[in-house]
């Protein structure tokens, strides 16, 4: 969207480079993008995803998925269609951090630029590329309804604008899906340019690094169609995620000098923080199966309502997230359609814990290693393992017998102890596909920063980030990413 934005001013000439292809017309494109649930988007080895594998805990044997979406619009057009804002403490902390312009009162009217929201006005936008609605209570599915009134009884306050920066408890989310189409930024900002002379968008290149002469980006070396060429730019806007982003870095000499001399890159310029401070939600399903008198629709939306608490001795408001799943299959199945059931979305929205990408070749066609170190803190497991027990509870209510057959898993010897749960959080753990942090935004002072709040690499010229990779620690949301491209965008012009 940094690409749409910067092509309004027309004494800029754009140019977008994309590794995966391009659907300029609605009518051709796909329907595992267009719509959200058949099939899944993000399932290892679908089309448009570029299906990388990560390091979940220490105690997995397997590894986990790490999906990325691969086509113009990025994994905005394989997403799950959630568009939380976070809560204003997120940027206030960003702010305290160094990085006064990213406080809440700064970045709210990005965050209305983006929006039409469809359903409330107060703290929203209404003229937005991005709809915004959620699923009216009339069209929840029964496992929704149950859910919201096993949490009212519960105890948890109704909450009907989760955008609100107040609020808090169960309610519907907001979605970005009108009529069942996943509103990427291909679909909303993109299309609303591609008439411009300014703007040149080329498909199924893939970058093997960034130029530089001294300390100055110039340009590109990119392959397109089995050849290499370089490409020269003024200003080069890297927003390839935060996978993605610190391998480019790294490929092209910038970044942590020991583990760059190591794969043989020559060093242009050190900053130890990329790469470093991988944060993402990790998440845990309690998976149920349902009865046999039970419909199941795989067709059907998936999410409508969910819970955002406060962990027991938080500090960090709403740092916890639980979502009903209508129609579940076994995360990181390779058939999205392997039925389990319905479940639970146990999600941990502010982990303390912090991972790392490196790379595993001094090659672009070969994955960084991805390493996100889960629940190593106790006191991140402490708040999962609250969240699983909430859910245990929340199934004793009524309104879900005539839907639940049975609990999965956490199995009742899962639940025995804490000890025991911890176990299965570690073996079961996966992300959320919220990663970010890789290339921290933050002063000069701070040694782990790689960009500046105006998104300037460190030390260098002619060069920004632009994607989730700076934010300084995830947000308790989904929708950020692209609240930074307008800033970026706003700053470029």
């Amino acid at each position: 969207m940094v690409a749409s934005r910067l092509a309004e001013d027309s004494n800029k000439s754009v140019l977008l480079l994309e590794a995966g292809p391009d659907y300029p017309e609605f009518r051709h494109y796909p329907d595992d993008l267009k719509y959200a649930y058949k099939p899944d988007a993000s399932a290892m080895g679908a089309p448009h995803n570029w299906s990388w594998v990560a390091k979940g805990s220490a105690t997995q044997t397997e590894t986990i998925p790490a999906p990325r979406g691969k086509l113009v619009g990025g994994t905005s057009a394989i997403n799950g269609q959630v568009l939380l804002r976070g809560v204003p403490e997120d940027y206030d902390g960003w702010a305290a951090e160094g990085n006064d312009e990213w406080s809440y009162i700064n970045v709210l009217p990005h965050f209305r630029n983006m929006e039409m929201d469809m359903d409330i006005r107060d703290f929203h936008g209404t003229n937005g590329p991005i709809p915004v609605r959620r699923f009216p209570r009339n069209e929840w599915l029964p496992f929704q309804n149950a859910f919201y009134q096993a949490s009212m009884d519960a105890g948890y306050p109704a909450d009907e604008d989760m955008n609100n920066p107040d609020s808090t408890g169960v309610g519907p989310i907001p979605m970005n899906n009108p009529e069942g189409v996943r509103m990427s930024t291909a679909l909303t900002y993109l299309n609303s340019q591609r008439h411009r002379l300014n703007l040149t968008i080329r498909a199924g290149v893939m970058v093997h690094r960034i130029l530089f002469e001294g300390n100055r980006a110039t340009g590109v070396r990119m392959e397109s169609g089995g050849e290499v060429f370089d490409i020269k730019a003024e200003q080069i806007v890297l927003s390839a995620g935060a996978m993605a982003s610190p391998q480019i870095l790294m490929l092209s000499g910038v970044g942590p000098a020991d583990h760059l001399k190591e794969m043989g890159i020559p060093v242009v310029h050190e900053l130890l923080g990329v790469g470093r401070n991988l944060r993402d939600h990790p998440l845990v399903a309690v998976a149920l199966s349902v009865k046999d008198s039970f419909p199941q629709n795989p067709n059907a939306p998936r999410t409508q309502t969910g819970i955002r608490y406060t962990a027991t001795g938080s500090l960090d408001r709403n740092d916890m997230q639980i979502v009903a799943s209508n129609f579940s299959s076994p995360i990181g199945a390779a058939d999205p359609f392997a039925q389990e059931g319905v479940r639970f979305t146990c999600i941990l929205e502010l982990a303390d814990g912090a991972g790392e990408v490196r790379l595993s070749a001094n090659d672009s066609d070969v994955q960084p290693d991805l390493n996100y170190r889960y629940l190593e803190l106790p006191r991140d497991r402490e708040r999962l393992r609250e969240a699983v027990r909430i859910c245990v509870r929340l199934l004793e209510h009524g309104d879900f017998g005539d839907i639940v057959e049975k609990r999965l898993e956490p199995t009742d010897e899962d639940l025995a102890s804490d000890e025991a749960l911890d176990a299965w959080l570690m073996k079961t753990v996966v992300n959320t596909t919220h990663a970010s942090g890789t290339c921290k935004m933050g002063p000069a002072s701070d040694p782990m920063a790689v960009v500046d709040q105006r998104l300037k690499v460190h030390g260098l010229e002619g060069i920004r980030v632009a994607d989730a990779s700076i934010m300084p620690n995830v947000i308790r949301a989904n929708a950020t990413t692209i609240m930074i491209g307008e800033r970026a965008a706003d700053w470029l012009k």
